[in-house]
Formats: C-alpha cells, structure tokens, sequence
C-alpha cells in the first residue's frame, strides 16, 4: 500500500485561492494525485468549524474523485479556522474513522489535530502535533501533549500495527535539521521536544525514512517561507514522519520526500509498504 502525507497550510488557498503561491500549492496537488495513492493525509486545512463550501467540494473531487474523505476542523473553545486534519481513502477501502481525543491541555483537543482510520490490517493515523509556539509560551502544554499522544498510539499498538504520520513539529536529531548549533532554543528543536519524540519511538515505533535509507544528510521536509532563500539555499528542517510499528518495519519498502517545487513550507512525504 501506498501513503502520502502533506501539511497543506490552508485547502482553501490550495483549492480555490488566485495568488501565486496557491498555484504553487495546486502543482503541489497533481503531484500528489499522480502518485495515486491509497490513502492521504492531509494537515492544517484551516476549515472551519462548518466545514467545506460546495466550491472547495467540488475542487477536491476533481483531484481526487476515487477517494472518500472524512476531516476534522477546529471549533470551540479553539480558535475557529486553526489546524484541523483531513484524510482521504481510496473508494473500496474499508476504514472506520475516529477523531480522538486524549486529554490534552489547553485547547488542544479541539482544534481538529488527529484522525485515525481502523482498517482490517492496521490503524492509521495522521496527526498536527502543536506547535511549541513563539518564544516556546507553549512548551509546557506541547511536552503534556507528547505524553497522552505517545499513550494513545500505545494503546492501538496494543491491538493491531500502526501507522503514523504526519507534521509532529519536531526535528529529532541533528541531522534532521540545517542549522542544529543555533536553534538548540527554537520551537521544534528544544531539548524536551526531542526527548518527546525519542520517548515515542522508544514506545515500539519506528521512523521510517531513517530505517530505509540512514543517516543520509541534507533532507528535510520543511524550508521557512518567511526566509526567501530558505529552500534554495536548503536551509530546512524534517519534521514530517512516518512512523510504523516496530513489527511491521521491515515491510516498508520506501520512505522518503516528494517534490514541492518552488513552494516553500512543508512538503509531500510517502510510504510505501507490503501490508
């Protein structure tokens, strides 16, 4: 089976937006639809609490009209329009979806951050992890969320093999970041959220792009928009994972980036695994 996650920054932009950067973000969609895979994971869709207009709708199933399709939004006491998950599924895919939630602080369970789709086989599921924030005001809550999220993957685990994605807002080493000397303070790079992340593999899961393919440098995920020259220059960060089970690791077959072109932000990752 094939799998594809993106942090898409706005469907609405990426759908129905005019400016130059929501063409970006389309060529960014061919790309992903060519790959046809089966299932995709889509994070921070920025919907709101109503969800899609008929014109996003309609502009979805044109890229993806053999998918089905099941998303979370943001809604209160959460700011409205923030975050919020999407995952769509080949037709022909029996998936049961859930939007859990785990107990996490502040307003972190209701702002539309994780799905997860049971399927025979496996559960998959894809994940916002919160940002730590500016000047890390929400590192507290960001190390709590680590603890319940790292819990409930457990507790699938216990049941069946999981596979996990998405944008979890941390690099976990040094490698997995340009400029690892100058941002040991930064959100995403701090000392307890790595120690997070390293608590979550610990927990019997793997990250799959360096299970296939090593400690290979310079692959990010991830380029600033705000620094201009941030992609050209490959100045970025990984901070995209698919994480699996330890006991299914050595069925995937790749793990690795897909190509966003010009745009800068997150881009596409896939998996590929025998399941």
């Amino acid at each position: 089976m094939k799998f594809i996650s993106w942090n898409i920054d706005s469907i609405n932009a990426a759908l129905t937006g005019t400016s130059p950067r929501s063409e970006l973000s389309r060529k960014v969609l061919d790309t992903i639809a060519a790959e046809d895979a089966d299932i995709i994971a889509i994070q921070e869709t920025k919907l709101p609490a109503a969800g899609m207009n008929a014109k996003q709708e309609e502009a979805l199933k044109s890229y993806f009209p053999e998918y089905d399709y099941v998303y979370v939004s943001s809604h209160e006491p959460a700011r409205k329009g923030y975050a919020g998950t999407m995952a769509l599924y080949k037709k022909g895919i029996k998936v049961d979806a859930s939007f859990p939630e785990i107990g996490a602080p502040d307003t972190m369970d209701s702002e539309g951050r994780m799905i997860t789709l049971e399927h025979e086989k496996f559960f998959f599921n894809l994940v916002y992890t919160p940002n730590a924030g500016d000047g890390l005001k929400r590192l507290k809550e960001r190390q709590e969320w680590d603890k319940k999220y790292t819990d409930y993957i457990k507790t699938l685990d216990s049941k069946k093999p999981v596979i996990s994605c998405g944008d979890y807002n941390v690099a976990h080493e040094e490698i997995d970041l340009a400029n690892p000397d100058s941002n040991h303070m930064s959100a995403g790079f701090t000392d307890e959220e790595r120690e997070g992340f390293t608590n979550l593999l610990n927990a019997g899961f793997v990250d799959t792009f360096r299970h296939v393919n090593g400690n290979i440098p310079n692959v990010y995920s991830w380029w600033a928009q705000r620094i201009k020259t941030s992609k050209i220059n490959n100045s970025g960060w990984r901070i995209d994972y698919f994480l699996v089970s330890d006991r299914i690791k050595d069925k995937v077959t790749k793990s690795e980036m897909l190509d966003s072109g010009e745009r800068q932000d997150h881009t596409p990752i896939l998996l590929e695994i025998d399941i």
